[in-house]
C-alpha cells in the first residue's frame, strides 16, 4: 500500500491517510479482506507518529472500511462498505464533471460525447467486477 503525505497541504496527516485508503478501496486497489500494515510499520514508513496511524485506522473502521482482528491485524472490510461504493461514484462524478465542462468549453454536445464514450466503451477490453480481464 503506498500513501504520500504532504505537511504542506493544509489537511492533517490522518485525513490523508483516511482519504487515500478510501481511494484505494473504492477503486478496488484494496481488494476485500486484504491485510493493512501494522500501525507501528505504516508509521515507520510514512515517518509519522504512530497515534496519527491508529487515529487514522480507527476512523476507516467506523466507517466500515477496515476491520481490526485483535492479534491478527488490520483488513479491509469484506462486505465491500457502502463508504467505498459512494466514494467510486464521488471521484466518477468528479471525472465527469470535468469532462463536462472540457466537452462544452470545445462545443461538444452531450449526444457526441455519449457516443465517444460508447465507442471508447467498446475498445477497452472487458473486466470483471474485482478489476481482472476476462
Amino acid at each position: 500500500m503506498q500513501l504520500r503525505i504532504s505537511v504542506n497541504d493544509g489537511v492533517p496527516i490522518y485525513q490523508q491517510i483516511v482519504n487515500q485508503v478510501k481511494y484505494l478501496v473504492a477503486a478496488q486497489r484494496l481488494e476485500p479482506g486484504e491485510a493493512l500494515p501494522s500501525v507501528r510499520k505504516l508509521a515507520e514508513q510514512l515517518v509519522v507518529n504512530p497515534n496519527t496511524i491508529a487515529r487514522a485506522y480507527r476512523e476507516l473502521e467506523t466507517a466500515g472500511v477496515i476491520v481490526t482482528r485483535r492479534g491478527a491485524g488490520v483488513y479491509v472490510s469484506e462486505g465491500g462498505s457502502p463508504l467505498a461504493r459512494g466514494e467510486q461514484t464521488r471521484i466518477l462524478n468528479e471525472r465527469i464533471d470535468v469532462l463536462l465542462a472540457e466537452a462544452r468549453q470545445m462545443n461538444v454536445d452531450l449526444d457526441t460525447l455519449i457516443e465517444l464514450i460508447h465507442k471508447r466503451s467498446r475498445r477497452l477490453p472487458a473486466t470483471s467486477s474485482t478489476g481482472e480481464s476476462s
